[in-house]
């Protein structure tokens, strides 16, 4: 089974989905209904069920936006995708919060080349489980925020609230 809550934000509702303890999914939305038709059928078949707190995952939520930059870091987390995606996705979840990279500065940390610069972005239009797998740390190097699945104005929020220096 599938669990979900939704969690109060000062930025809007954060709809946080665990089966077993880890993530597979979170994202910046009232209904946990949208993150859970992004999983995977047989993650579908399990069901869902909304509940009020998730324990370990839910008190991060809360620490991060307490001001505890670090919480979200120690929350397991696992989303589907090639060995290319989750060394994607490991090397973003090392970007430390208040630091940005850009596309092809997450391409070199997960050892890849800059030329990746292309699967790091769709690394992170595909990432299931934001803000713990921090893609909104990824800017473009031409400049500005760049797009971000849940609107660049909560990307903006959540780097100032981080104290992100580009």
């Amino acid at each position: 089974m599938i669990k979900a809550s939704v969690e109060t934000t000062p930025i809007g509702p954060l709809s946080v989905l665990e089966r077993d303890g880890v993530l597979v999914a979170a994202g910046f939305t009232a209904d946990p209904k949208e993150m859970f038709m992004r999983l995977s059928p047989a993650l579908q078949a399990e069901g869902l069920e909304v509940v009020d707190d998730l324990g370990a995952a839910s008190a991060a939520v809360r620490a991060y936006f307490a001001g505890d930059l670090d919480a979200l870091d120690a929350v397991p987390v696992d989303q589907p995708g090639s060995a290319t995606r989750r060394r994607l996705h490991k090397a973003l979840r090392e970007v430390r919060a208040g630091t940005t990279v850009s596309y092809a500065e997450l391409a070199e940390r997960a050892g890849l080349p800059r030329t990746a610069a292309r699967a790091a972005g769709g690394a992170c239009a595909q990432n299931l489980v934001a803000p713990f797998v921090p893609c909104h740390r990824v800017l473009p190097s031409t400049g500005g925020f760049g797009g971000y699945y849940y609107g660049t104005t909560v990307k903006e929020w959540l780097l100032a609230h981080e104290g992100a220096r580009r």
